[in-house]
């Protein structure tokens, strides 16, 4: 089968190396361009592309696939069988999606129509989903509207947004090569979502990852977990930013001003959270290192009954 790949981030790497190792003809690879390092102006690869050169698979890497360009030219002149998309990163025109003998086949990194959108793993982190999982689905015009064709799922526990995300994409290698071959065989079955049950997961930007301290610690925490690693949850500390990488739950009526630090030690920060407290264990100041508190505690000091935020 001849396949078009395309997808941007580390997600979608164990897909493309699972569909090489398959046997499958990938023909070309379709990332995001290159982009300049925040530092130093250097030159970065997508890991898509980094994997694909590694592979020996010609790399398109256009600007937009609509209209005549010379990749949609490309991919057009192919004619291929099958196009697999996994976290590419942007919407695919009409006249790519009716090309492929086969369709265009999505991994979404959830259980459709649930967390339709661009950040579905982050999302059901943030509302305190308990399960989640990998959707392989018919792509249509719509945003993650298509047919279902396979899924998988995934207990969410007490995992972060990275944690889930490796273990999706694994999921996600395993499912789309079985869907390759369900498809060569004539054997998949086209399952319509329920308009009825569809939700919406839009992109993270940065400003979400800070924290309001009127919300539940129960909402804190998973927002610390799913904002993890990016933006990363965070808050002020005497007018720096003070992320926060690990927090826990505690039953502990607090009735402070909400943001104010009630405790402090080796065991972590004590906020006061939506009524509650909230425990904080592990933090990064501007410039620094994660760090556990007990470390930070060694060399810095944080004052009791400060307001954070």
């Amino acid at each position: 089968m001849r396949i078009v790949f395309m997808g941007t981030p580390g997600f979608a790497v164990p897909a493309l190396s699972a569909i090489a190792a398959a046997g499958h003809i990938i023909e070309y690879v379709v990332t995001q361009p290159d982009k300049a390092r925040d530092r130093g102006n250097k030159v970065r690869y997508s890991p898509v592309k980094e994997k694909a050169e590694s592979l020996g698979i010609k790399v398109l890497q256009p600007e937009t696939l609509s209209g005549e360009t010379e990749a949609a030219r490309k991919i057009a002149e192919l004619d291929p069988d099958l196009i697999v998309v996994a976290a590419y990163g942007k919407i695919l025109p009409a006249e790519l999606l009716a090309l492929p003998k086969y369709g265009c086949v999505n991994i979404h990194a959830s259980l459709l129509p649930r967390w339709r959108g661009a950040a579905p793993i982050q999302r059901a982190i943030i509302e305190g989903d308990e399960v989640t999982g990998i959707t392989i689905m018919y792509m249509a015009e719509g945003i993650d509207t298509g047919d279902i064709m396979i899924s998988g799922s995934a207990e969410i526990g007490k995992k972060t947004a990275a944690d889930l995300s490796d273990e999706l994409s694994a999921m996600g290698a395993g499912l789309i090569t079985r869907a390759i071959d369900m498809i060569e065989k004539g054997l998949v079955a086209r399952t319509p979502q329920d308009e009825n049950l569809a939700t919406y997961a839009p992109a993270i930007n940065k400003k979400d990852g800070m924290l309001d301290f009127r919300d539940a610690p129960e909402k804190l925490e998973r927002a610390v977990r799913g904002f993890n690693p990016w933006p990363g949850a965070y808050t002020t500390y005497g007018g720096e930013m003070m992320k926060i990488w690990e927090a826990f739950t505690t039953d502990e009526i607090n009735h402070y001003k909400n943001g104010t630090i009630t405790g402090v030690s080796s065991d972590g920060l004590e906020i006061s959270a939506g009524g509650r407290t909230l425990i904080v264990t592990e933090i990064q100041m501007p410039g620094k290192t994660r760090v556990k508190i007990k470390e930070y505690l060694k060399g810095n000091k944080i004052e009791k009954f400060a307001v954070l935020g």
